[in-house]
């Protein structure tokens, strides 16, 4: 039989684990309705996360939240004063544990594993109590959480670090595109000048419709090569192994979802799994990447479940630049975007490292 003990350790710590039922190291409370009460600063907790602020709390500390009904797979770290729902069960009186080791444990388990419904999923009190986990001593707990919680600062730091240079981005294509009634930007390149051209957004872009690029099976798997796009947030849905009806041929594209609007830049070979998206391609002396983004600036309430490209979006007034002042911002606004994929890239070599480490750092059990 294997030790109790992690594979990655701090040199000070030795000796096996203890298991123990989470009911032994805790105890487990249940969220209470919220609406007696008054507006305050105390926040109010779902599974959800937050939802608003009221005069009074449920408790006043660190815990350890976990779904009871909806959301059992998100735990959350508390502290200070709060009030929760009765969706969400807090945590309190850890008896020598330390609440941020506990969450880290927490987020390891497979709660579903527990669901006791066969509709929306649900926890208990009982069932959470009986689940037995590995928990070294205080000290070592301690260390393992403030290790964990030096590199949730990192990431914090450098998801800031993104969020600032998104925008950054907004701010410059406020200034780099016209306003509502203007007929030149108010920030350019000094080399440019003069008013912009009025055009509508079909006399910029055609359209092809995607019948001839739709993947058949959707038994995607990542160690395929061509991805399988939507425009909408998901975007990239798996690759697939099919070689026949693979867009290739004039990128960069924008693809266009006809009923909800939402768009996407693509600059690689692809499928698509929607018919109702529209390919989107730059005509003459109109620079793609410049589009897209024009695009982005464009206020519209979708309304009725419609296709919107022809009826809509293709007869649209909009404002052209020359084609050099085009490519100009174009590439400046690319320069941003690679900068900010660099820094995402590091926010999720970071998130990386942290999972790894947190596979090494606890006694293998119930994750």
């Amino acid at each position: 039989m294997s030790k109790l003990v992690p594979k990655l350790r701090f040199k000070e710590f030795s000796g096996e684990w203890d298991k123990k039922p989470i009911n032994k190291i805790l105890t487990i409370g249940s969220g209470r309705d919220y609406k007696h009460l008054s507006d305050g600063n105390i926040p109010v907790y779902g599974t959800g996360g937050y939802m608003l602020s009221v005069n009074d709390y449920l408790y006043d500390g660190e815990s350890v939240c976990v779904g009871r009904k909806g959301t059992i797979d998100k735990p959350m770290f508390l502290t200070g004063k709060f009030w929760t729902v009765d969706t969400l069960f807090y945590t309190h009186s850890f008896k020598d544990n330390i609440p941020k080791f506990i969450y880290a444990l927490f987020l390891k388990i497979n709660w579903y594993k527990y669901n006791e419904a066969s509709g929306v999923p649900s926890l208990s009190k009982i069932t959470i109590g009986k689940i037995d986990i590995y928990i070294p001593t205080p000290k070592e707990q301690q260390k393992i959480a403030n290790t964990l919680s030096s590199l949730d600062n990192l990431i914090e730091a450098q998801q800031r670090k993104v969020e600032a240079l998104q925008k950054h981005k907004k701010g410059l294509m406020q200034q780099l595109f016209p306003s509502e009634g203007a007929n030149e930007p108010k920030l350019r390149f000094k080399e440019f000048s003069g008013e912009w051209e009025e055009k509508k957004l079909g006399d910029c872009l055609d359209y092809l419709q995607p019948t001839k690029y739709l993947v058949s099976n959707t038994d995607y798997n990542d160690k395929y090569e061509t991805p399988v796009l939507t425009a909408g947030k998901t975007f990239i849905l798996g690759c697939t192994n099919e070689t026949n009806g693979i867009f290739k041929d004039n990128l960069p594209v924008i693809i266009f979802d006809d009923f909800t609007t939402a768009t996407k830049y693509v600059n690689f070979p692809f499928k698509a799994k929607s018919s109702a998206m529209k390919i989107l391609i730059a005509k003459k002396n109109i620079n793609i990447k410049f589009m897209y983004e024009l695009m982005q600036m464009i206020k519209y309430e979708v309304g009725n479940h419609e296709r919107h490209w022809i009826s809509k979006f293709a007869i649209l007034d909009i404002l052209i630049s020359t084609p050099k002042e085009q490519q100009k911002i174009a590439n400046t606004l690319s320069s941003l975007d690679s900068l900010i994929e660099a820094q995402q890239k590091k926010v999720e070599a970071l998130q990386k490292h942290k999972k790894g480490l947190m596979q090494q750092m606890f006694v293998s059990g119930e994750d």
